[in-house]
């Protein structure tokens, strides 16, 4: 079973290896920097803004202290020692508020800048990984292009090996009915294939036809050989030898001298 998983696995990584495209997977690797980036900065406004409402709270902390102190120098002026205590003793009380709110506020500004500075460096990051990216899938695109004109020049591409197939399986049935064209033309003028056109002559037919071709030839000599000489008589003579002649006795064929 551990054999069987690990020629799976093996498997699935080698068709996986074929899928990947290291474009597409540059293109995310960029899209999960940037979402971590978009957080980052989420976080320096969420703090920013608690940092704000501190502030906030601060200025009116410190508005009533400033109002408490007011009224505590009135009542004094106006002989009310109690009132003046009271006041004095709310502001205290307000003081102490102010103080764990500066407090707060100081840790709060700490952590967003050093947010502000991580967000800073991380987009420097994210930068020049984008750029890193773009090089790397243009010289990849470029690699590619080349490749397949390479092999598209080599021939030994998946297409044009194809191609090279189809050209050779019809180069090799051409060349096998141009020789079996040859052979029929071979056994028929042989006599070894009968030929079934009705045009077939037996070989009594064949010979006869041979000897009036002979006799035709000897005839169209002798009569230019006459013509040659200049004897009209002469000519006729032939012509009446020829007349006499028959197809079946060609030995009796008048021969002439050479001139």
């Amino acid at each position: 079973m551990k054999r069987m998983g690990m020629i799976f696995r093996a498997k699935a990584n080698k068709a996986l290896d074929r899928a990947e495209d290291p474009r597409e997977t540059l293109d995310y690797s960029y899209q999960k920097q940037l979402e971590l980036l978009q957080k980052v900065r989420r976080g320096v406004a969420d703090v920013a803004t608690s940092r704000k409402r501190l502030e906030l709270q601060l200025n009116q902390l410190q508005s009533q202290s400033s109002k408490l102190e007011d009224q505590g120098r009135k009542a004094l002026a106006l002989g009310r020692e109690d009132l003046a205590r009271e006041a004095l003793s709310r502001r205290a009380a307000l003081q102490q508020q102010v103080t764990d709110l500066e407090t707060q506020h100081s840790t709060l500004q700490g952590e967003e800048e050093k947010l502000t500075l991580a967000a800073q460096r991380l987009q420097a990051k994210v930068d020049a990984f984008r750029t890193k990216k773009e090089t790397i899938k243009a010289t990849y695109t470029a690699a590619q292009a080349q490749t397949r004109i390479g092999e598209a020049f080599s021939g030994i591409s998946e297409e044009m090996g194809d191609v090279g197939l189809a050209i050779q399986r019809a180069e090799d049935k051409t060349a096998q009915l141009q020789a079996r064209a040859g052979a029929i033309d071979e056994l028929l003028a042989s006599g070894a294939l009968d030929d079934q056109s009705g045009m077939h002559k037996d070989d009594i037919q064949a010979e006869l036809d041979r000897l009036s071709g002979g006799t035709d030839v000897e005839l169209e000599l002798q009569r230019m050989k006459a013509e040659l000489a200049g004897g009209g008589a002469g000519q006729q003579a032939i012509e009446g030898g020829a007349g006499q002649q028959s197809p079946q006795q060609p030995q009796d064929t008048p021969r002439f001298d050479k001139q």
